[in-house]
């Protein structure tokens, strides 16, 4: 058996590892191999593999068997291509050691400079070079690094000595008044050299030893921090945020120091081979004179544009224009490249591919479609589902002041994008204010309830104190494209005072907020946002992925708005309209389905309902127009009554006066209809079996619309769903009254109208017998929310309590995901191909689609489509998703 190898070798024109090693080597590894294969200007180095940081922490921070050997060998390969020696008093080695994930993860992990320094070495090495100071300046850059970021000694306290000598030595040397800032550049011999043994006494202080004078201590101390780095609070909750799991670790990258810090003919810089934030083919980066690497990021000086290197230095710029358009030529993506320059000389130390904005993505793709660097497909396999939000929501304006003194808290991110309003804390009154005023408002609930949809509705934003990212006011929020943030636990809500608190911050009603939907950040007052602008590359790509998908993309829409804007964004019909979102769309509507729920009898339910006929009747023609030729599924009222009717006094009071009734037996009727499981109880299909009549109105209302518009010269495709299907019998008895009731009304109207009926598939008994369903139903839609819910047997409303620490792969790792909002394809998902397999083995043309969350999701949606359904349906601002989604489907279904 072949020893395992954890140290990889690069550089002098060779390297044992390549690009395609990421997972293995990190990407800074993987792109230092490719480069130095490519021959390249990169010093040489070794990197410990990620698998060396899982068997760390695997072990109880224990290294493997055979590291340290396999360390040190390649440490002496490096000596004698450099021709120098760790640790030499008289020509120093020196070396970096930085971290490097396989994806990139900026700023979350460690690096330490200038390592083998000693108080010795410092003395070759100025000696060497002939520049005391720059010496100088490496070992107390290198004694601040290892001491915090290996010894966890505060850098503030290693700032704090450097600042004071600065302020004390430095200007009063120069005489630089006290509104002029002192530069690190301009700080002498002498003074560093106070501030290393300054240094080095907080050194003794706090660690109670010398500062070390071993460089092979000086080495592991400096590997143990990178893998220490791994979990560090900042990198965990970085790769929370990201939803970055599976991954091993981090790899180590040790590889010869060069200096940008050698004076003016030295430097360093960051550059991307485009531009970022544009996408435009424009070399992109920054350069500072005379610094090391962590002087740019810090910021410490305003470093120039390349414009202003390549007057400063045109060889060296030239050599790096060289470089930029080698590396994108190679690997044939936006490059992010840090590199040195020192003493005129171009070193590269890392390429990576590049992050960039939603709007560049998009630009690049389509660019190096048309520069025939990259495929259509590939161009498509690049997007992702974040990449599509972006460029559809509204964002704070990063640029304006105060942004920093306006933040408030932090919650879950629902739905992102940005909304500036009042707080409102009603959503009656929201919806009130919305129709007198049209202002802009914040719904703040500590939850929300069907009951609440018109506000929310009205608001330009949602935010409530409890719910994850699939509570009802996210699933409402996204179909509506509302910012949206849940799950503020720490805020308190008081309706009485009609304010809000969160450490010792007071907000009233009619305070005005602004929310981050996408990070869940919450500020004080009203922000400037920044409205979305389509890119032309958007159309462009997008116009691919409907060419090279296979699967059918609807959407989830209850009126006609919803379907317009569904078709905007390229849905080919509705998967989902949910009837009982109409009935709280105005008074005369809540006020007719609240009279029928309240009578007693089916008399008195008909009367009631006969209210809402026309209503619904009109609610549909809207919606089939708008749909012209598309196929409708409209779902049956699903929900349980009591959501219908107002549970406090007041409410219950309003709701007997206006149906001139006693206010006892309002209340009565309402306890009749408490449920202490309602999930489970009284809805769906259940509520057509006990009360008949509602299902025939919904579906006289339905089928007279669809005949009506289709007098007009409207194409009408309705497709009924009786929801909360569990029996072949239960689903054949409504069938049958749903085409008895449909077939009167084409009859009586002479009429053509064809339609189906079938079923939401969101029980498991369902999909166990959808093969018996199947007999009657001519289409299955899988509902996946409370599929999911019923088979994990957990409530979507109440997981975010504990559901964390199942997808925490630190804690558990129980689940890959957050099952309601990625499927749970190991359970859930074999349900949903049995329940397909079944049903298609009694009818074979049965129409199958999925109109739960899931349908927005891009993993998801590649899941539904390997499992042969015809469509997928999604809220109308997730429709992009799902068509990108099942274009990449297929992309990976033709490479196999």
């Amino acid at each position: 058996m072949a020893k395992e190898k954890y140290v990889y070798f690069f550089g002098n024109g060779s390297a044992e590892g390549d690009g395609s090693m990421k997972q293995l080597l990190g990407g800074k590894g993987a792109g230092l191999a490719e480069m130095a294969k490519v021959e390249l200007p990169v010093p040489a180095g070794f990197t410990l593999t990620t698998e060396v940081c899982d068997l760390y922490y695997k072990n109880k921070k224990s290294y493997p068997d055979g590291l340290k050997k396999e360390v040190q060998d390649n440490l002496n390969r490096l000596e004698k291509i450099t021709g120098k020696r760790l640790g030499d008093p008289k020509d120093p080695l020196l070396v970096s050691v930085r971290s490097g994930a396989p994806v990139s993860m900026p700023g979350m992990m460690e690096t330490i400079l200038n390592l083998g320094l000693t108080d010795e070495s410092v003395n070759g090495l100025a000696e060497k070079t002939g520049n005391k100071r720059f010496a100088l300046d490496a070992y107390r850059r290198f004694i601040m690094m290892y001491g915090s970021t290996a010894m966890g000694i505060d850098r503030e306290k290693f700032d704090e000595i450097f600042n004071s000598v600065k302020e004390k030595k430095t200007r009063v040397r120069l005489n630089i008044q006290a509104d002029q800032k002192v530069l690190d550049t301009e700080i002498n011999e002498s003074e560093l050299e106070i501030i290393i043994e300054k240094f080095k006494a907080l050194y003794k202080k706090v660690i109670k030893e010398d500062f070390p004078q071993d460089p092979q201590e000086q080495l592991w101390g400096a590997i143990g921090a990178v893998f220490n780095s791994w979990m560090a609070e900042k990198a965990v909750t970085y790769r929370k945020v990201e939803n970055l799991v599976g991954i091993k670790g981090t790899a180590v990258n040790v590889m010869q120091m060069v200096f940008g810090n050698k004076g003016d003919t030295s430097g360093t810089g960051v550059c991307f081979t485009r531009d970022p934030n544009t996408g435009e083919n424009a070399f992109y980066g920054d350069y500072l004179i005379n610094a090391q690497g962590e002087d740019v990021v810090a910021g410490i000086r305003t470093p120039m544009h390349l414009s202003e290197f390549e007057k400063k230095d045109p060889e060296s710029y030239k050599q790096l224009c060289d470089v930029r358009d080698l590396l994108e030529n190679h690997f044939r993506d936006m490059q992010d490249m840090e590199f040195t320059v020192e003493e005129g000389k171009l070193y590269m130390l890392q390429c990576r591919t590049g992050k960039r904005s939603p709007a560049a993505a998009f630009k690049m793709a389509v660019d190096m479609v048309k520069e025939k660097l990259i495929t259509k497909e590939e161009a498509i396999m690049r997007i992702k589902a974040s990449d599509i939000e972006g460029v559809f929501y509204p964002a704070i304006d990063p640029k304006q002041k105060n942004l920093k003194e306006s933040y408030i808290m932090s919650g879950i991110g629902a739905v992102p994008g940005a909304a500036t309003g009042k707080i409102c804390f009603s959503a009656s009154k929201a919806e009130q204010l919305w129709k007198e005023s049209k202002e802009k408002l914040i719904l703040v609930r500590k939850e929300t309830s069907p009951e609440d949809v018109g506000g929310m509705y009205a608001a330009q934003g949602i935010l409530t104190g409890t719910g994850g990212k699939t509570s009802h006011a996210a699933v409402v929020a996204r179909g509506w494209g509302k910012c949206c943030i849940v799950g503020c636990e720490k805020l308190t809500i008081n309706y009485e005072a009609g304010e809000c608190s969160y450490n010792g911050i007071v907000l009233k009603e009619g305070d005005y907020i602004t929310l981050d939907g996408a990070r869940g950040d919450i500020y004080k007052g009203e922000l400037q946002l920044i409205p979305p602008k389509l890119p032309e590359s958007y159309k462009t790509l997008m116009s691919w992925v409907d060419d090279i998908r296979k699967i059918k993309v609807r959407t989830n829409a209850d009126s006609p708005a919803d379907a317009k804007t569904a078709i905007e964004h390229g849905a080919e019909g509705i998967g989902l309209c949910r009837t009982e979102h109409m009935f709280f769309s105005d008074e005369k509507r809540i006020s007719a389905i609240r009279e029928m729920i309240i009578a007693e009898t089916s008399e008195g339910r008909k009367k009631a309902l006969s209210k809402l006929l026309p209503i619904q009747t009109k609610d549909f023609e809207g919606i089939f127009k708008a749909m012209d030729g598309k196929p409708v599924t409209i779902r049956l009222i699903d929900p349980p009554l009591h959501e219908f009717v107002p549970h406090d006094k007041e409410g219950q009071q309003k709701l007997a006066d206006d149906l001139k009734i006693a206010f006892a037996d309002v209340k009565r009727r309402v306890t009749q209809l408490h449920e202490a499981n309602p999930m489970l109880g009284h809805r769906g299909c259940r509520l057509a079996i006990t009360f008949p009549e509602i299902l025939d109105m919904q579906v006289t209302a339905i089928i007279t619309a669809a005949c009506n518009m289709q007098k007009k010269g409207i194409t009408v495709l309705p497709e009924i769903m009786i929801p909360l299907t569990i029996d072949a019998k239960e689903f054949h008895i409504l069938e049958t009254r749903v085409r008895s009731v449909a077939d009167a009304v084409i009859a009586k109207k002479e009429s053509t109208v064809k339609y189906l009926v079938g079923t939401m598939v969101e029980t498991p008994r369902a999909a166990i017998l959808a093969d018996t369903i199947a007999e009657y139903a001519e289409f299955f839609s899988f509902g996946t929310n409370d599929l999911t819910q019923m088979t994990l047997g957990i409530s979507r409303d109440d997981a975010a309590k504990f559901l964390p620490d199942y997808v925490d792969e630190q804690k558990t790792g129980i689940f890959p995901a957050d099952p309601f909002q990625s499927l749970d394809q190991e359970g859930v998902g074999l349900l949903v191909k049995t329940g397909i397999e079944k049903g298609r083995s009694v009818r074979p043309t049965l129409k199958v689609g999925i109109c739960g969350e899931h349908g927005g999701d891009m993993e998801s949606v590649k899941f539904f489509c390997r499992s042969g359904m015809d469509y997928v349906s999604a809220s109308p601002l997730r429709v992009p998703i799902a068509r990108l989604a099942a274009a990449q489907a297929q992309v990976a279904a033709t490479k196999k």
